[in-house]
């Protein structure tokens, strides 16, 4: 019985494992300079509005409950895929998606209400660096959220392939990442900025 396929399948999953964890360790490398510029910045308000009077906790929860929520679908995918379950992990991917869509509108109508208020990125060091650091994490999202609709279509024509499985676990992975940015942002930003 010849196992060389199945030693360079195994070899090339390491492979791929290996180089989408060095990406998000820039990606961890890129949030960790964000933070850390929006710490040193976040008093800076030029006389402007500061995080107290402009940050809703209600509006922060609801869009952390989704974006969980949305952790929590993907693992049910992964779950399903375990399982052999096609229709289970489209529809468990269907939810991540809504829930990652609506997660992006909130975030974009909430950069427009205080841009409508005279409170865009231009106004003080707080304002920017906010605007930038959420902002990279909402592009994340909606970049990911594209993903998702592409490896739906490739895996309702091809079905549960090794490939597409491999493909599931990675963006499972990046999807859990944004999770945890979140609920950095969600404390250090939000929950700091209100208090």
């Amino acid at each position: 019985m010849n196992n060389e396929p199945l030693a360079i399948e195994h070899a090339e999953d390491s492979t791929t494992l290996f180089g989408f964890w060095m990406y998000l360790m820039t990606d961890f490398v890129l949030f960790a300079s964000l933070f850390a510029v929006f710490v040193v910045l976040r008093g800076n308000t030029f006389g402007g509005v500061s995080g107290s009077q402009i940050f809703s906790a209600p509006f922060v929860l609801a869009e952390t409950l989704i974006l969980l929520t949305s952790s929590f679908t993907c693992g049910l995918a992964l779950l399903a895929a375990r399982a052999g379950s096609k229709r289970g992990v489209l529809l468990s991917l269907l939810a991540t998606f809504a829930l990652g869509a609506a997660f992006v509108v909130m975030e974009i109508s909430e950069f427009g209400k205080l841009i409508a208020q005279g409170s865009g990125p231009q106004q003080s060091g707080f304002l920017s660096s906010y605007f930038t650091l959420v902002g990279t994490h909402g592009l994340h999202v909606a970049l990911g959220s594209v993903w998702l609709l592409i490896m739906m279509l490739v895996i309702l024509r091809r079905g549960l392939s090794r490939s597409n499985m491999r493909k599931l676990m990675l963006f499972a992975m990046f999807w859990h990442f944004l999770d945890i940015i979140w609920i950095f942002i969600f404390t250090i930003v939000y929950m700091m900025g209100i208090v």
